[in-house]
């Protein structure tokens, strides 16, 4: 059920201005060239088989070459990826799901006009990504975002537009001049050396650019994408592109004229032209919102997709493939797999690791999980403070909140700004995040004492002081909602898998945001990696 949650991240800074280019995007990481796999009118289910029947414990007569423990986006899309590139040595995958329904953290809701998420509620269109929409018949359903839609960021009392391009420099106050110059330099390599340790992303940044580009451009982005601490995130594991720069060119600046010049050496191949081509930077979602797509994969696995199938017990067998015994509607379920996926969030399959390897369960269960809030309302349009119209209308991305402006709410996104159809004439639809590692105390309050805040701190920056009550769409609290990417994770990654391979557990792979990212696109991305392991 692994999916990713908060999409602030499409209210990031964009560094550009202060950076180079190759900077702006932090949680991209090496690129995919994949290929559609089915033609864009193209209808067909994915020909998955399943070899017999899955009964009763009493004997095993369902067989896989893959079983894949979790439905949420990541789960769903190795499965499409082993179904659309690796069919031929593949065929047989099935996906269990305890829930009885698939995405994950994905939740889309649709009442009385309105059309509102409340978990992750964007995706920035990569290419792998966009392959994965193509492959799932999704491709008249995309919705884009305008890309030249401003983002705000709140800063003594003023929000205030980040800059999308060099051009904006004249007119971003956001930082002093002051602070731009000791961001330049440091880019360029004019700053401390690098520690003898792994870095936080606040000592990383602060070393780097300086203060005010952290105070100002990433510690809330770390609350956006994250809903994580900067100070114990780590800077490797989170933000490993921009890591890298200063490891392969010995500064930021040095590491992208390097990266420019591997890329002038060897070209990217043809992009595939069955791909939609976004104009600028932007997010993505879908006609009738992000359930869209695990909706249509699972369509597309058809019974291969297996839902309020709770996974019991695993064991290897001497063959070296694995026995999976489940709780299901129907009674105890066995299955035998080559292989097996857990997408899962760590903690659980730490529990279901633990006899096979309790130190590869140890090491899964250390990793920290916050709570996070995602509430939905709605204001009359009339509510929204006359100086934060543009042409009469709300536009814009959205808003991120520094933990130091005194507020609570992490950000809040224009939803019926961002995407079409979102909420009726006249109507705002707000979706606000609050919460995460720095409050967790968020999981001790009502649901009412969560829109109370939330409107509390909207009256301060967007909505009229005066105005009436919101109308309450939905509130929905995740008591784990994000994997956080802290200091010594990759260690702790590395020491689970270590341990699987010490106890001769070939053919069982983890996967899920815990381990490619927590971006949703990061998801799908790390779907294809683990998908080309299996």
């Amino acid at each position: 059920m692994t999916s990713t949650f908060t999409d602030l991240s499409l209210l990031r800074p964009t560094i550009p201005s202060l950076i180079p280019s190759s900077f702006s995007k932090f949680t991209t990481h090496r690129p995919f060239k994949l290929r559609c796999s089915l033609a864009e009118d193209s209808t067909t289910f994915l020909p998955f088989k399943l070899n017999g029947e899955a009964q009763s414990s009493a004997g095993h007569s369902a067989t896989a070459d893959c079983v894949i423990v979790g439905g949420g986006i990541s789960g769903l899309c190795i499965a499409q990826a082993l179904a659309t590139k690796h069919w031929d040595v593949a065929p047989n995958v099935i996906v269990t799901e305890a829930r009885d329904r698939v995405g994950g953290n994905i939740t889309t809701l649709e009442r009385d006009g309105y059309l509102w998420e409340e978990g992750p509620n964007s995706f920035q269109p990569s290419d792998p990504m966009l392959t994965m929409v193509v492959d799932s018949g999704l491709k008249e359903d995309l919705v884009l975002g305008d890309p030249n839609a401003p983002r705000f960021v709140l800063w003594d009392g003023t929000l205030r537009p980040v800059p999308g391009k060099p051009t904006d420099l004249p007119f971003f106050d956001l930082m002093s001049i002051g602070g731009k110059l000791r961001a330049g330099f440091g880019a360029l390599g004019l700053r401390p050396p690098p520690p003898g340790h792994e870095e936080s992303v606040e000592e990383f940044v602060r070393r780097n650019l300086g203060d005010e580009v952290f105070e100002r451009l990433i510690e809330h982005f770390c609350s956006g994408v994250y809903a994580g601490d900067p100070s114990k995130l780590s800077m490797k594991a989170a933000f490993g592109k921009v890591w890298n720069l200063e490891q392969t060119g010995g500064s930021i600046f040095g590491g992208t004229f390097k990266t420019i010049q591997e890329r002038s050496k060897n070209p990217k191949p043809p992009r595939d032209p069955h791909l939609p081509t976004p104009k600028g930077q932007t997010v993505g979602s879908f006609r009738k919102g992000l359930a869209m797509l695990p909706d249509a994969i699972a369509t597309r696995l058809g019974s291969n997709v297996k839902l309020s199938w709770k996974l019991s017990s695993i064991i290897k067998l001497e063959n070296g493939g694995y026995s999976l015994t489940y709780e299901t509607p129907e009674g105890l379920v066995s299955l035998l797999s080559k292989s097996v996926v857990f997408t899962v969030p760590s903690h659980i399959a730490s529990t279901l690791l633990h006899p096979l390897s309790p130190t590869a369960a140890d090491a899964l269960s250390k990793l920290y999980y916050p709570p996070v809030a995602a509430v939905s309302i709605s204001y009359p349009k009339e509510a929204i403070r006359p100086e934060r119209l543009i042409d009469g209308e709300l536009k814009g991305f959205g808003q991120l909140h520094p933990r130091s402006q005194g507020v609570e709410t992490l950000g809040t996104i224009y939803s019926s700004s961002l995407f079409p159809n979102r909420a009726p004439a006249g109507r705002i639809l707000l979706l606000n995040y609050i919460g995460g590692a720095t409050n967790p105390g968020i999981v001790s309050k009502t649901e009412s004492e969560l829109v109370e805040a939330v409107d509390r701190d909207l009256r301060k920056i967007l909505i009229n002081p005066n105005a009436t009550d919101p109308l309450v769409l939905g509130v929905r609290v995740w008591p784990q909602a994000i994997p956080q990417f802290l200091i010594g994770h990759f260690d702790i990654l590395d020491a689970a898998r270590d341990a699987l391979k010490e106890k001769g557990l070939q053919g069982l792979f983890l996967g899920g945001n815990f381990v490619s990212g927590v971006a949703l696109g990061r998801c799908v991305e790390g779907a294809y990696e683990v998908a080309s392991e299996v």
